[in-house]
């Protein structure tokens, strides 16, 4: 199979086959892609035995639960120190970086609380729905596990990802830019079924979802949306809910900002007017240039970031064959397509999709390049199946002003130097 076959697009001008079988040949000596060595020199590595071939590994249960391997231990959740007074009402970010494909490992995937994570077992966990139902009801976490469950994987983004960046270029690496988000597989019960099962009123047109935690962080949505796609969770990739994501229950709210996916979740309320509680009013509004806030701006739009190459994943193999990588995602469907510049939005070029597109989740973009060693202002702009195209930062500012921290979803620029390091800039 050629290399076009394997990829769907073309690699550039020179193959990869070619550029590594030019080293391989090179004096008849064995050399490693991206590892210069002296001509003619063996490789020990491959010469000489080493000592992971020459003793036993680890036994089978030496990690009961599996950890990633030492050499990796670099690609972890980081927070801002000076961006908030605490860690304990805080966040951190996904190394989104140093992952591929599309599923976030729950260990990676980014961390907002409102007063800290909470430990709250199965047996002491109860969810109450109250307000307009024809019956108040009270589950266990064991009731929840008898009710017909739905799987769907979904993207959850902080609202504030990429707020830093409203006022320019701010942050070295995209972890830290455009990192509050994961995607995760969730198995849990439909809310619809549970609100069914109580009966909501006529009358009945909202509902407030609240967390057990010190904060009560609640946040109301619409009956329709709560009747949609929302999932009361238990599992996440395969497994509960790691503490720090809401064990052992949580609301995920598909395509609408990470603060509606309520962990801990302890309470719906069914109202026939949205609460207005703190964490709706104090915050998560968009203030715009006349003063005046928009409220209820819940669906994340279309947006895409390049993760690789970037600050944190500079270039370090030289010229020659490049991927250029990254992620895609839209709160209002499935990514349609990823276009990538090299030059700062003058020229575009369409990047290859990968795997199974699915609506409201992350979606993989690959474009791959024969890099000549000059400098690149890479960008990308994904577009949504309902036509809308991510816009530039300019584009966003002129219409919402600069006092905004949400739902900046705006071209993101990596400047990538002639030696392969990336800098966070903006085009003007």
């Amino acid at each position: 199979m050629s290399e076009t076959e394997e990829t769907g697009k073309p690699a550039g001008g020179a193959s990869r086959r070619a550029f590594l079988g030019a080293g391989l040949a090179a004096g008849g000596a064995v050399a490693t892609a991206g590892l210069a060595r002296a001509q003619g020199a063996p490789d020990p590595l491959i010469t000489e035995v080493q000592d992971w071939a020459s003793a036993f590994g680890d036994p089978v249960d030496a990690a009961p639960y599996g950890t990633p391997i030492r050499f990796e231990s670099h690609v972890v959740r980081r927070n801002v120190e000076w961006l908030t007074e605490s860690p304990v009402s805080s966040i951190n970010f996904t190394p989104i970086h140093a992952l591929e494909g599309t599923i976030t490992p729950q260990g990676c995937a980014f961390e907002r609380h409102h007063s800290g994570a909470i430990e709250l077992s199965k047996q002491d966990y109860r969810l109450m729905i109250t307000g307009l139902v024809e019956q108040p009801l009270v589950f266990t976490y064991e009731d929840l596990t008898r009710f017909p469950r739905e799987t769907r994987v979904a993207f959850c983004e902080c609202a504030a990802n990429g707020g830093m960046e409203w006022g320019g270029a701010q942050l070295e690496g995209c972890q830290f830019t455009q990192g509050m988000i994961h995607n995760m597989e969730y198995v849990g019960v439909p809310l619809r079924l549970l609100l069914e099962e109580a009966g909501v009123k006529p009358e009945g047109k909202w509902v407030y979802a609240e967390g057990a935690d010190a904060s009560s962080n609640g946040r109301s949505m619409p009956l329709e949306k709560a009747m949609d796609d929302v999932l009361v969770a238990f599992f996440a990739n395969g497994e509960a809910l790691r503490k720090e994501h809401g064990y052992p229950v949580r609301l995920v709210v598909p395509g609408f900002e990470g603060n509606m996916w309520v962990k801990w979740l302890r309470r719906i309320g069914v109202y026939d007017q949205a609460v207005e509680g703190r964490e709706e009013t104090s915050k998560y509004t968009d203030l715009m240039p006349d003063g005046r806030a928009r409220k209820w701006t819940w669906v994340m739009d279309a947006k895409s970031v390049i993760t690789s190459p970037s600050p944190q994943a500079p270039i370090r193999h030289g010229k020659g064959p490049l991927v250029i990588t990254g992620l895609a995602w839209s709160g209002h469907g499935k990514v349609t397509r990823v276009d990538v510049s090299l030059d700062g939005g003058k020229n575009w070029q369409e990047a290859e999709l990968t795997g199974d597109v699915k609506s409201k989740a992350l979606t993989r973009f690959r474009l791959n390049i024969d890099w000549d060693g000059s400098e690149m202002l890479l960008q990308s702009r994904a577009i949504d199946e309902t036509g809308y195209v991510q816009p530039t930062k300019d584009a966003l500012r002129k219409i919402r002003g600069l006092n905004n921290v949400y739902h900046n979803n705006g071209i993101q620029t990596w400047w990538v130097r002639a030696d392969g390091e990336v800098e966070n800039v903006e085009v003007a």
